[in-house]
């Protein structure tokens, strides 16, 4: 959700200046379970089916997991299930959203690189929508991505608890939340545990460029790309209109964007909520590479996790098993995000200065579409309910979510 709502950053900052607002959670979402209208979704797992620390025969289970190969991911039965769905939307993807005249009580919308925000007075509405962006732009929709991206972040939210209260108020519709608003910090949380990337600001780029202190972060000459680092880092970034700036926390505190205190807690659950994600990844077969984090402050002035959370957008999955051959014979990791494509747009034009893009191959984005479900299947272990409806995508969004903010309003 961190795409949405970008303010451009000022001069002079203060920690709470920033108009983008987002949630305050609940403690659990079972308790706005009734907010939900049809069609109904499951619950989401208790935090001790998967923590590491749950002990007996569902840890003895998870150990016993076979790794994941690529054939897993090209010849899965499932993938046969869902390949036909898959073609027969991709032009019946959510590209844009206009609630304003369907939805009561929206004042107003703010249009993100994946996500629209709109403001419904004391909530705000958050819409994901299936659009691609990388590059700092938009590439492709991608059918039923924006669905897989909201209830893999509420997957992750419920699960990680543990670790930091999140900004969850409820999920009306498979492409929806409502959140409550609060101040954000205006800084991206990124947590790496490899030196990879292809992007202006991955860590790999500049690297090979000869930096060797990045975000105050001091590397070691000698290191090659996709090597596991000896302890994952922090490489934060501005949110700048445009285009993401790293910066280093001495700057970040130096430049008003947070207190010291501020930062401190924030990167104390980056990093527990990355180390996390790793270790559900690998009892999974998978490798959590890289991801980023927003927080904000609520009301009550307690740092709450916003945005999205190790979903394939924000996040970079290898397959665990293949990987150490691969990485000793100089060869990329098998990869289940959005890489592959950012791969073929840089290899196919100049992402970042040219003014029109080709179109992505029907076939590529047929199978990114795949690997989201396949990523979220795999780690949740259960099946999304992608079933596409005669009813327009737009038109069920709307329906949902004005019920929704209804029963809120009536609280």
């Amino acid at each position: 959700m961190a795409q949405c709502v970008r303010s451009t950053l000022n001069p002079l900052r203060t920690p709470h200046s920033v108009t983008r607002t987002v949630s305050v959670k609940n403690p659990a979402f079972a308790s706005v379970s009734f907010l939900r209208t049809s069609p109904e979704f499951k619950k989401y797992p208790k935090p001790c089916s998967l923590v590491m620390s749950c002990q007996g025969k569902a840890q003895t289970q998870q150990e016993e997991r076979p790794q994941l190969s690529l054939d897993d991911l090209v010849t899965s039965n499932r993938k046969g299930e869902v390949l036909g769905t898959i073609k027969d939307s991709l032009s019946n993807c959510l590209s844009e959203t206009n609630l304003l005249a369907s939805v009561p009580g929206l004042k107003s919308r703010i249009r993100g690189k994946v996500r629209d925000i709109y403001d419904a007075g004391d909530y705000l509405v958050l819409i994901t929508t299936d659009r691609l962006s990388a590059f700092d732009r938009n590439l492709a929709s991608i059918p039923f991505k924006g669905q897989v991206l909201n209830e893999t972040s509420l997957w992750w939210f419920n699960n990680t608890q543990h670790i930091t209260p999140n900004a969850i108020v409820s999920s009306p519709d498979r492409n929806v939340v409502i959140a409550k608003k609060c101040s954000v910090f205006p800084i991206e949380f990124v947590v790496r545990g490899y030196v990879t990337g292809s992007t202006d600001t991955s860590l790999w780029t500049v690297y090979n460029k000869g930096v060797r202190n990045y975000c105050g972060n001091e590397l070691s000459d000698g290191l090659v790309k996709n090597q596991k680092l000896p302890a994952n880092i922090l490489t934060p970034t501005t949110k700048a209109a445009d285009h993401d700036v790293p910066i280093s926390p001495n700057e970040i505190v130096e430049g008003g964007f947070m207190t010291q205190a501020e930062f401190d807690e924030a990167s104390r659950k980056a990093l527990s909520l990355f180390e996390f994600g790793q270790r559900v990844a690998k009892e999974h077969g998978l490798i959590l590479v890289d991801t980023k984090y927003e927080f904000g402050r609520s009301s009550d002035g307690s740092i709450l996790l916003i945005d999205e959370i190790h979903t394939p957008d924000s996040s970079r999955y290898w397959l665990a098993g293949s990987y150490e051959e691969r990485f000793q014979k100089g060869l990329e990791p098998e990869n289940v995000d959005k890489e592959f494509l950012r791969l073929w747009f840089k290899e196919n034009s100049n992402p970042y200065e040219d003014e029109v893009l080709p179109a992505a191959p029907a076939e590529l984005v047929t199978e990114l579409a795949w690997r989201y479900i396949f990523l979220y299947e795999t780690i949740t272990g259960s099946r999304i309910d992608i079933v596409p409806t005669q009813e327009p995508i737009h038109d069920r969004i709307s329906r949902n979510t004005s019920q929704a903010l209804s029963s809120l309003r009536q609280l």
